[in-house]
């Protein structure tokens, strides 16, 4: 088993991010929630763009997981291999790709990219959406598998908390490799719950690092 994916076994993956436009969107801000969420426990910090995996890697001692989102639609999560090659340039441990059956902006398959990473040498997380996209993803190869586009792809329903019946799904079908759940983990039950049914790690983000969207949910119940 690689050592990084071992690392991360039976833990909380904190993923610090955040949007263009809000005041949070600098790097050191976001290495600052890194280093504090690593202090909380977290075993690795998942976040986006080449500057703030830089500056990430650079103050955390846990692993880092490396996207980089170009663009709002269609395949924009890390959407090429160019991409992924750069997110591993910048420091991250685990590049996560999209692994969904849509087309990519650069003409490979989803398995022509994974092939290319791992000739690199570079550790390689699936975003699936669906239980058809972790298939494709197991066939090509790849290291861990996580149900994070799980009701953004038009192929399931966004449920309310976590896809529970697809992290079930891969975890079944696919007990050799390493399945996350990421997606709607809005509380410590949901957690608990997805790591109950046998999830490698789970990945948090809005509930952890997003205060805006924390204060939201504060704001709708106080508004009943």
């Amino acid at each position: 088993m690689n050592p990084i994916i071992e690392q991360i076994k039976g833990g909380l993956v904190v993923s610090c991010q955040a949007y263009p436009g809000e005041p949070l969107r600098h790097p050191e801000t976001m290495a600052q929630m890194a280093m504090a969420a690593e202090i909380g426990g977290a075993v690795a910090i998942r976040c986006q763009g080449l500057a703030d995996i830089a500056a990430i890697k650079g103050q955390v001692k846990v692993p880092v997981i490396g996207i980089w989102k170009e663009g709002d639609e269609g395949v924009y999560i890390t959407p090429t291999l160019r991409h992924a090659r750069c997110c591993a340039a910048a420091g991250a441990d685990i590049v996560a790709i999209d692994a969904t059956r849509r087309p990519r902006p650069d003409g490979l398959t989803y398995a022509q990219t994974v092939e290319a990473l791992h000739r690199d040498g570079v550790t390689v997380m699936a975003d699936c959406g669906s239980f058809a996209d972790a298939q494709q993803a197991v066939d090509a190869g790849t290291d861990i598998i996580s149900t994070t586009l799980s009701g953004y792809t038009g192929e399931r329903e966004k449920t309310d908390g976590p896809d529970f019946e697809l992290l079930e799904q891969m975890i079944a079908a696919f007990p050799d490799v390493p399945v996350l759940c990421e997606g709607r983990i809005h509380t410590p039950d949901q957690l608990a719950a997805v790591m109950e049914r046998g999830a490698w790690a789970a990945v948090v983000g809005t509930a952890i690092t997003h205060p805006t969207s924390i204060t939201r949910w504060f704001k709708a119940r106080l508004n009943g």
